[in-house]
Formats: C-alpha cells, structure tokens, sequence
C-alpha cells in the first residue's frame, strides 16, 4: 500500500523497503543506485532520497565505491514503524506478530499500572472515551471503527504512564494493532472478554487502582497471544 504524501521516493520505498525485509536482497547484496533509478524510472536524487530513508532505518549503508548494501537483519531498527509495517506485509508475518505481542505484554501491564497513579483527569476521561467507543463497536464486523478506539486506548495508556520511553512506544503498539486487522489476524468480531477488560482498566485507572490495572491488562495481552496461536500459528 502506498504512502500518500510521500512523493516519488515513497513509491520506491514501497516497493524497495519490504523486499529487503521479506529477505529478496540478502544482507550483503549491493543495490547500485543507477540501475535502481532505472528500474524504478525515477531519477538519481529521487533515488538517493529514499536510500536515505532506507539507512536511517538501518536496512542498507552506504559506501563509496562500493555502493548500496543490504545489511543483516540485527542492524535494522525494529521499533520503526514502518519497518514494523513492512514484515508484518511479509511471509514471516507469525513470528513478528508473536514477537511484537510478547513486548507488548512485557510493557503494557506495567504502564497501565504507571498510568493508575499519574494519568491527568483528562487522560481518565479520554481512556473511559475510547472504552466505550470499543464497546460500540465490538458487534456487526466493524473491525476497522474498532481499532480506531483500540489504538487510541492503548496510547492513552502508554502516555498515562508517565514514562517518556514507555510513550515512545504508541507507535509500535499502533502499528501491531493495525496489522492483526489489516491481515485478517482478528476473529470477525473482538473477543467480548478483551472488549470487557478494557472497560474493566479504564475503571481501574480511573479508580487509581495501580495493581487491578496492571492485572487486568496482563490479561488483555495474554488473551492477544492466545489469539495467535489460533490465528497464527
């Protein structure tokens, strides 16, 4: 899927980034960027503007006289979104899904209980918001209205919490979100026992009831790893 706003080197990027992720330029290929302006029908700058996005995300580095080259996978940025959103595209998909949700259930849990003792009246009120918008729309297959509401409440969350490295990562929560319902890793509609454990958090954030919030969010995330050993096995 294409990225609006992004000009001709996006379109590179979209086509470039995941099959670099999905393992078509093994670590040590050499991309020369004249052959890619080439195949791509861009021109040269075009073409050095998104191998500049591509090593800010640590996928390649570049070197004189040598050109582009493919690094391994340990080098890249994982937590970039949209290296996030390229392999979950890709045939490894279940791996990233379960690795993805195995951060999450190590963050989330403690940032709710973060989020019980620091959040704002505001963020209360914006987190019971999303709940409620969770729950309007957890029946009738309307997946995608239920992820906007799902996202957000999770970002409350992490923001709540009060820790700069724990907000950080709404990003990466969003983008793991977004693939399970994009790539049909989601029952037709959400489990009614996770849609309940939301509004049950929310309550206890609301309540400032640190140890009811981290408990009941362990269990959204281990209900979100059981869900993919069906799903994705």
């Amino acid at each position: 899927m294409s990225t609006p706003g992004r000009g001709l080197h996006g379109r590179v990027l979209d086509t470039l980034g995941p099959a670099i992720t999905a393992g078509e330029y093994p670590a040590g290929s050499v991309l020369r960027t004249d052959e890619l302006a080439q195949r791509f029908e861009v021109s040269r700058s075009v073409m050095r503007e998104a191998v500049r996005v591509l090593e800010s995300m640590h996928l390649v580095a570049s070197r004189r006289r040598v050109g582009v080259t493919v690094l391994p996978e340990h080098a890249w940025n994982v937590y970039d979104p949209q290296v996030i959103r390229w392999r979950l595209a890709g045939a490894d998909r279940p791996r990233q899904l379960r690795s993805l949700t195995v951060l999450r259930s190590a963050v989330e849990p403690v940032a709710a209980g973060l989020a019980a003792r620091n959040a704002s009246r505001e963020q209360c009120a914006e987190l019971t918001e999303c709940a409620l918008g969770m729950v309007a729309n957890s029946s009738g297959h309307r997946l995608e209205q239920y992820l906007f509401h799902d996202v957000a409440f999770h970002r409350v969350i992490l923001n709540a919490s009060g820790n700069e490295m724990f907000a950080r990562l709404g990003d990466v929560v969003a983008e793991v979100l977004t693939g399970r319902t994009q790539h049909d890793v989601m029952f037709e509609d959400p489990d009614p026992a996770a849609v309940t454990l939301h509004v049950r958090v929310a309550e206890a954030v609301r309540a400032r009831d640190a140890e009811r919030a981290e408990r009941l969010t362990r269990e959204i995330t281990v209900g979100a790893l059981h869900e993919l050993d069906i799903l994705a096995p």
